[in-house]
């Protein structure tokens, strides 16, 4: 039973702050937000997104009503790009500080959010830049009110303290994690998603595996953490087949939406290791690719070298889609093939060769795995050793 591989003399944070609205019409919530803003002061605030999503889902007819009913005024940055830069989020910045932006509104998966928050920090920081932030050259403890109207399933960032920019000249893609990037208020509204393309909706299935699955193995994983992770990866296997041959289906996206929310929360409690710091080097040098792929490229090599240490864990976690897993430590390699035959059914079958990457790039990505900012102190969350021997090893595997 995993329960025997839990420290019970080892204090846990919970955490779960944000009011999330969750649900098939949660978007109709936006008026109760924005009256509340009204009168809080927040009357003036930068609605960040990306070029085409926001109105495409249908997210926008019910923002700008709302906005206008509660005499809130706006700027609209919609730059954002997958990946986003810290050249955007100073561009944003510049924009919400010239025209007095005092809170922020972020339409979009984890990318226009994440970038909403780092402009949330440097609203409280104008003698700050994202670049700065983002080589944690400070520590912020403020940050003006964020709003989040989330449009995939799959980051968890509406909840979580987390947000990842990167810094293209360096080729860094770094992460912070602060309390004051928590959104005040996020919508869920599983009726935002359903024009999801099928690859982007095994994509961002794929990140909400992958948050769980480190969660849930790392070094301050909980029972809370494994429990939220049991439950992710049951309703993913069960509803990401729907949503892929049924792009409409309500249900197979609520609970889609739903396993990416708590795996927000689990990995906002339990952090990342492996995955998440060996793919944020690939879609740093390559911000083409899709977060969600890179991790799936890397996930069967990944479970290959942590199962050993955790294969209480992850054969209860796993059972959904890898079953007949015992929880012994000489079966690695029957889970990592099992989870590479999962997400081939997922239409993922991609390997680094595949995107693009030489045999030559190994080096270079396994240092930045241990020179961007944040990404060594990820790496120290695993549940076994993260040397450069090791992180090679996966890379080479992932190839």
């Amino acid at each position: 039973m995993w329960e025997t591989k839990i420290n019970i003399n080892e204090v846990r944070e919970i955490r779960a702050k944000t009011t999330v609205y969750f649900g098939v019409g949660a978007i109709k919530k936006i008026d109760d937000i924005a009256r509340e803003f009204k009168e809080k002061g927040y009357d003036r605030i930068i609605v960040i997104t990306g070029k085409g999503a926001y109105k495409a889902t249908g997210a926008w007819e019910y923002i700008v009503p709302a906005l206008n009913k509660n005499q809130i005024t706006y700027i609209h940055y919609d730059q954002v790009t997958p990946n986003p830069t810290v050249d955007q989020v100073d561009e944003a910045t510049k924009q919400a500080r010239e025209f007095g932006a005092r809170a922020v509104l972020a339409i979009g998966g984890g990318s226009p959010i994440d970038a909403a928050k780092s402009v949330a920090v440097l609203l409280s920081y104008p003698d700050k830049n994202a670049r700065q932030l983002y080589q944690l050259e400070f520590t912020p403890v403020k940050a003006a009110p964020i709003i989040a109207i989330n449009l995939t399933h799959g980051t968890g960032t509406e909840a979580d303290r987390f947000a990842v920019v990167s810094i293209p000249e360096k080729a860094y893609k770094p992460a912070i994690a602060y309390d004051c990037i928590y959104p005040l208020y996020s919508i869920d509204d599983p009726a935002l998603m359903v024009k999801l393309p099928s690859d982007q909706t095994a994509y961002v299935s794929v990140d909400a595996l992958n948050h769980v699955v480190e969660a849930a193995t790392s070094k301050v994983a909980s029972p809370y953490t494994i429990i939220l992770a049991k439950e992710t990866v049951r309703l993913i296997a069960r509803y990401l087949p729907q949503a892929l041959s049924h792009p409409a289906d309500l249900t197979a996206r609520y609970y889609l939406l739903y396993a990416s929310l708590i795996a927000g929360i689990a990995f906002d409690n339990g952090l990342l290791h492996f995955t998440h710091a060996l793919e944020h080097p690939l879609s740093a040098v390559k911000p083409e690719l899709a977060h969600g792929l890179g991790l799936g490229m890397l996930l069967p090599a990944v479970v290959k070298q942590i199962y050993p240490a955790t294969p209480e864990v992850l054969a209860e976690m796993l059972e959904p889609i890898v079953p007949d897993l015992k929880g012994v430590p000489g079966e690695a390699e029957k889970a990592a093939s099992g989870v590479a035959k999962w997400l081939a059914g997922a239409g993922i079958t991609m390997k680094l060769k595949d995107a693009g990457f030489q045999a030559e790039d190994i080096a270079r990505l396994t240092d930045l795995a241990f020179t961007t900012p944040s990404l060594e102190l990820l790496l120290s969350m695993a549940p076994v050793t993260a040397d450069r021997e090791r992180v090679k090893a996966i890379y080479q595997d992932a190839f």
